[in-house]
């Protein structure tokens, strides 16, 4: 599964079919964004700055490619894919890099690539995806397209950060982090994040070090059920303050795989335990269940994540 997906040479790829950007006015180098902040004066001019976004809007059956290099930011920018074939993937597999206030608008279609993010810090540094809304999804079921939301590539060795992301219906997980526990060894963190209905899982960790706090899971259609939180070897990893309601669709907590364990401490989290108990420890994994871990999860979306594509592009 490690080796899933394209995207870590999306200039390569074979299913490119339209158009490869790799600058455009919504990426933007650290430099150019602090002289952008330094011609505002004042709170309020800030905020309307950073309300305005770009809308792109692909055409059917565009494959619309975006790269963020070292040191660059992708902010404030709506991609329209509601267009019958159309798609947008952005990679990023730099160091000190930014994703900021993206939402992506339509669901994927059959052909598409592995993943809508294509993501790693290479430079052993730390990289942030912020604000972002990919619920919209992929399409499932006997034309599923193997897509995955976002994609952490094997050779990641620094640590992202993943805040306020609202990913959903995807068919190959949704947040799929766990490649780097075999490689790179970097670290994830999933921060006040909102995960649904992802098939085979919706968080998916691996890295010692790597957590998911402040988040909820919910699955509740048929056909969708991933694992909620899924951590493989090497571990340790955390759950903290979570919120996992799998409605009997699979695990809410599986640790360990492909014959290797792990451990997860987990502490001030909800989940649910009507199917198979579950937690599901593999291949001589453990799972640490605090004194403060109870079995009533209300998975809520956090305050912050986006609700909608506008919401997430407008920084709103």
């Amino acid at each position: 599964m490690a080796q899933k997906s394209p995207t870590t040479d999306v200039e390569s790829s074979t299913t490119l079919r339209n158009s490869l950007v790799s600058r455009r006015s919504y990426v933007r180098s650290v430099a150019t964004a602090a002289v952008a902040a330094g011609v505002f004066g004042g709170v309020a001019d800030a905020a309307a700055a950073e309300s305005d976004y770009e809308t792109v809007t692909l055409d059917p059956g565009e494959d619309h490619q975006v790269n963020v290099g070292d040191g660059e930011t992708l902010e404030n920018v709506l991609f329209d894919c509601t267009a019958e074939g159309a798609r947008v993937t952005i990679a990023a597999h730099a160091t000190d890099w930014t994703i900021r206030n993206v939402g992506i608008e339509g669901e994927f279609d059959v052909g598409s690539p592995d993943a809508a993010f294509g993501i790693s810090d290479q430079g052993g540094n730390t990289s942030t995806i912020e604000n972002v809304y990919v619920a919209d999804g992929a399409i499932h079921g006997s034309e599923a397209t193997d897509e995955t939301a976002f994609w952490v590539s094997p050779e990641h060795n620094g640590h992202i950060d993943f805040k306020n992301v609202n990913v959903q219906n995807f068919p190959d997980n949704g947040i799929y982090a766990s490649a780097p526990a075999g490689k790179g060894g970097g670290t994830i963190h999933i921060d006040e994040c909102y995960a649904a209905n992802n098939y085979v899982a919706n968080f998916r960790i691996g890295s010692a070090g790597s957590a998911v706090t402040n988040s909820s899971v919910h699955v509740e259609r048929d056909g969708y059920g991933g694992r909620g939180i899924w951590v493989w070897a090497p571990g340790e990893c955390e759950i903290d303050n979570c919120q996992l309601e799998l409605n009997g669709h699979n695990y809410a907590i599986d640790a360990g795989a492909n014959g290797s364990g792990t451990s997860v401490t987990v502490t001030d989290t909800d989940y649910s335990t009507d199917f198979h108990g579950g937690v599901n420890e593999t291949a001589g994994s453990s799972v640490d269940l605090g004194g403060d871990v109870g079995n009533d999860p209300e998975p809520t979306i956090p305050d912050g994540v986006p609700k909608t594509a506008e919401d997430a592009a407008s920084g709103n």
